[in-house]
């Protein structure tokens, strides 16, 4: 097992949940039993981690990992333990709308009193908070567009024409240069972060992870194939708006030209994305599929819900003058540093 070194290093645990999951990879001890991860906390720290640790092997896994524990029954009967309790915990918590539309209706509405991340960073931000806010949000964008990719199989028709040329700019319209994963690495690095995939996993509290595994968890199952493209829509509708204040807090903070840049690419490149996932990739499946409206909801809410809990996270951290991160980033140097 040890001669497997690609991936990232395992993180440490969080609790027992994760320790048990963590020596199994490893081939030093039994997974939990599934009763245990039905009876933990669903957003805590602990499950959450071990939730990560199960979804990442159908990624680039771990170094010293077998590649042949991705499909392992016991550790799958495990995942589906988390699965079953994160899931119903989102049902449950989860603010619910009356109907598809007017979740959608909601994602165009700006908050009123410009509470939120991006509006924090675009007026108020310094460079330390975007530097939390980059790696933090690493562990999505260096596997940028990976999760929704899942569903193309499970697409037909207009659906899955339009999902597979949003997928398309994703991943850089055929140009390695252009991947928007790569792009982000770039601005991680003009912010003086290290870009190894899965660097920060340690340093990400439990909001951060939920957001991630949610992806997973839509993505891997087919039955929530109409959950994750309200996923999708959430993130591309409401992309635009905060892309453009995020571009415009790397320029204020003297962030650097790639930081910049993968923000105003998003600008340009979700305005368009927004009314193709709207009419095209959500209109094509309820045309096959009606019955998937709620579930699309669901994903939307769900969504909203999830990023809503980080976005409290982070704000409290930061307005009190405290990190957010559960390990402090290396400080960044002026020899790395794009401020004067």
């Amino acid at each position: 097992m040890n001669s497997h070194a690609r991936g990232p290093r395992l993180p440490a645990p969080r609790g027992p949940l994760s320790a048990a999951v963590t020596a199994y990879l490893r081939g030093t001890g039994p997974l939990p039993r599934p009763a245990e991860a039905e009876a933990a906390d669903p957003y805590g720290d602990d499950p959450q981690l071990a939730l990560y640790l199960c979804y990442e092997l159908h990624y680039r896994g771990f170094a010293g990992v077998a590649p042949e524990l991705e499909w392992d029954p016991e550790l799958l009967r495990v995942r589906a333990a988390l699965e079953r309790r994160f899931l119903s915990a989102l049902r449950s918590d989860t603010p619910g709308h009356d109907s598809l539309d007017d979740a959608l209706g909601a994602l165009l509405v700006e908050p009123v009193d410009g509470s939120g991340v991006t509006h924090f960073l675009c007026g108020e931000g310094e460079l330390w908070h975007l530097r939390e806010y980059a790696a933090q949000r690493s562990l999505y964008h260096l596997k940028e567009a990976d999760p929704h990719a899942w569903v193309l199989p499970r697409l037909w028709g207009r659906a899955k024409a339009a999902m597979a040329a949003v997928e398309y700019d994703e991943f850089g319209g055929g140009r390695a240069d252009r991947v928007h994963a790569r792009l982000f690495a770039a601005l991680m690095a003009d912010l003086g972060l290290d870009t190894a995939y899965g660097r920060y996993l340690d340093a990400a509290p439990a909001e951060m992870l939920a957001v991630v595994n949610l992806m997973s968890l839509l993505g891997l199952h087919r039955e929530l194939r109409g959950a994750l493209v309200g996923h999708f829509a959430e993130v591309e509708i409401t992309s635009s708006p905060g892309s453009r204040r995020l571009a415009e807090a790397m320029r204020r903070t003297g962030a650097g030209p790639a930081a910049e840049f993968f923000y105003d690419e998003h600008v340009e490149a979700d305005a368009v994305h927004e009314q193709v996932v709207r009419h095209e990739v959500i209109g094509g499946l309820l045309a096959e599929e009606p019955e998937l409206a709620a579930d699309v909801a669901f994903g939307i809410d769900a969504t909203e819900f999830l990023e809503g809990r980080l976005a409290r996270r982070l704000l409290a951290d930061w307005r009190a003058g405290r990190s957010s991160l559960r390990t402090p980033l290396t400080p960044l140097t002026r020899a790395n540093s794009h401020t004067s």
